[in-house]
């Protein structure tokens, strides 16, 4: 395990204390309460693998008023409710296939450096609502069975949710990713809104699948978003601006609706199976849809000029208004308010 197990029973991993030889969960009363004395606000917590009871969390965090240094809870369980609420947590944070079988709420928490939660098990919901996190955060493959808040978060450096299981209602609304977010394969069974998010870096969505729908609307980005290879069930929202967006081989069972901004979009390879619109302003372009396929897409107000319209499957369905092209296209008709492009270069 990486840490000298608890004495008390065969069963039990738990860190233990020393001179105990054994986890603070199997402590008696003395010696309990002689840890329990010996913290003091800044201390470093060593619960890896421990079953942590409400009560003996809360005599931790009362001992320490409410200020931890590095806290290692690496596979612990919380069979009740836990409240990290309005904590500071002044070291490193490790909650790396924690369980915790109640709702986890870490609301308004603050952590000065870096915090990890890989692999971590919540069945009933979590909440970081307002939390804020200095250092990098790990939220690599963890499964959260209830909702999750991560509403006002924010994360200062580096976040990785990646593979996360997001089985609830997700929010990220308001929530500030001054560097890279990567969501990368991300499973979101249930809606998933993002409004008002900003990222100052990459915005990763790469094969990422929304079950339901999926609100990127609005969010800033400072560089990149990506969705390339992602899947929505039920429709996807985009809204962004200032950045480059990769929407290749994306693939919408319902309504899809993306708004630039003075940004450039690739759709190269993206299958849309219900109507979608992608609408521009302040010189908003698009690169590519080469091999699109989408019986219905509407394009507006966009910078075409360079955009490659080759191998599209269903060219009848493509409408165009208010859009800027370098060349007309052979077989492109023109009507009083938009054009219907019935052939694309090169195929007829």
């Amino acid at each position: 395990m990486g840490w000298v197990t608890c004495a008390a029973s065969p069963e039990c991993a738990g860190s233990a204390r020393q001179p105990y030889g054994r986890c603070l969960a199997h402590l008696d009363t003395a010696e309990l309460d002689e840890v329990v004395h010996g913290l003091s606000p800044g201390s470093a917590v060593d619960l890896r693998a421990t079953v942590v009871s409400r009560d003996l969390l809360e005599r931790i965090l009362t001992a320490t008023r409410g200020r931890l240094g590095r806290a290692r809870f690496d596979w612990a369980t919380f069979p009740e409710g836990v409240r990290f609420g309005d904590i500071a947590f002044g070291g490193d944070v490790s909650f790396d296939h924690a369980h915790f079988r109640r709702l986890a709420s870490f609301f308004d928490a603050r952590f000065a450096r870096n915090a990890s939660f890989r692999e971590a098990r919540f069945d009933r919901g979590l909440s970081l609502h307002g939390v804020a996190i200095t250092g990098h955060a790990a939220f690599d493959r963890v499964s959260i069975d209830g909702d999750a808040l991560f509403g006002g978060a924010l994360f200062n450096r580096t976040a990785s949710f990646e593979n996360a299981d997001f089985h609830g209602f997700v929010t990220f609304d308001g929530t500030g990713f001054a560097g890279d977010a990567t969501l990368r394969g991300c499973r979101f069974r249930r809606t998933v809104s993002f409004r008002k998010t900003s990222f100052g870096g990459l915005a990763g969505f790469d094969g990422a699948r929304f079950s339901s729908g999926g609100y990127l609307a609005p969010i800033s980005v400072g560089r990149h978003l990506t969705l390339a290879g992602a899947w929505a069930g039920k429709g996807l929202d985009v809204t962004t601006g200032g950045c480059s967006v990769d929407l290749r081989r994306l693939e919408v069972g319902g309504r899809l609706t993306v708004r630039l901004d003075d940004a450039e979009a690739d759709l190269e390879g993206a299958t849309l199976h219900g109507p979608a619109t992608v609408r521009g302003r302040d010189g908003a372009r698009v690169t590519s849809l080469h091999e699109v396929d989408a019986e219905e897409l509407e394009l507006a107000d966009l910078d075409l000029s360079t955009c490659l319209f080759t191998g599209i499957r269903h060219p009848e369905g493509l409408r165009m208004s208010g859009c800027a092209l370098a060349v007309v296209p052979r077989g492109t008709r023109l009507g009083s308010r938009w054009w219907s492009l019935w052939r694309a270069p090169g195929h007829g």
